[in-house]
């Protein structure tokens, strides 16, 4: 391994954990066009493989920082995390039936529609103390259970771990404040990442020294995300807006590599 692809590899793992950290998604879309065009793995399938092992690490990192700062819902983020797992298993399956470059162009136009969406505002007020107790359950866990259903589904339908599908969902579900949303968020990455790494390291399918380095470089980009979110996060909106924004962009880059 050249010098060159370890600084590549430490710069990518250090972009994917500036963007777990910030916006609780995003490292997973992320990971695959930087280990192939920036680091130069030749193999998608080992791309796909060794970025799932990065992310469900770095993710795995930035969720030890919001834990610590008590942004994470931990009943809730069980109960979505184990809808989201079932569901991407079943949507794993479905996915494969369709043509790859339509797959992701119809992914892209999910990513702009989400991010549109969250742009026009909330329509649910915010709940600062929200969480999942036997007063609340009734009203919450099948909203809980549907959605994370349904974000699973998504994110094994498309093969991506679904951190932009999941912060909008948590908050459709249960109206937590989007800090609260990233910090839970990162339970589900980790468990999606996880579910994906172990299937291609099963077969043979992830660059263990690359994945290292990937880590390696989002220990401090998680920081710096964990950091910056607090600072962007003082000012109302504004980070909403930010995640929101970058939705739409990656989803039209989406797009238009497809076409």
């Amino acid at each position: 391994m050249t010098a060159a692809t370890v600084a590549a590899a430490l710069a990518s793992g250090g972009l994917i954990g500036v963007v777990l950290g910030l916006v609780g998604g995003g490292g997973s879309i992320l990971a695959v066009p930087l280990l192939v065009y920036l680091v130069g793995v030749g193999s998608p399938h080992v791309a796909i493989g060794t970025g799932a092992v990065a992310v469900a690490a770095n993710a795995l990192i930035g969720l030890a920082g919001h834990a610590r700062t008590g942004t994470v819902k931990w009943p809730c983020a069980m109960i979505f995390a184990a809808a989201g797992v079932a569901g991407a298993a079943i949507g794993a399956e479905l996915g494969k039936a369709i043509d790859g470059q339509r797959l992701l162009m119809l992914f892209g136009l999910l990513m702009i529609g989400v991010g549109l969406s969250m742009l026009r505002g909330r329509r649910v007020p915010e709940v600062p103390d929200v969480g999942l107790t036997v007063a609340s359950a009734p009203a919450l866990l099948p909203r809980l259970v549907g959605i994370g259903l349904a974000v699973g589904l998504a994110a094994g339908f498309f093969g991506i771990g679904g951190g932009f599908l999941i912060v909008p969902g948590l908050i459709a579900a249960t109206a937590m404040p989007i800090a609260y949303a990233v910090g839970t968020s990162l339970v589900v990455v980790t468990a999606l990442g996880l579910t994906t790494a172990t299937s291609y390291a099963l077969s043979g399918l992830v660059d263990w020294s690359l994945a290292a380095l990937l880590v390696a470089g989002g220990l401090g980009g998680a920081a710096a995300g964990l950091a910056l979110g607090r600072r962007i996060g003082a000012r109302k909106g504004l980070l909403e807006r930010l995640f929101a924004l970058l939705v739409v962009a990656i989803g039209a880059y989406v797009v238009l590599t497809a076409l």
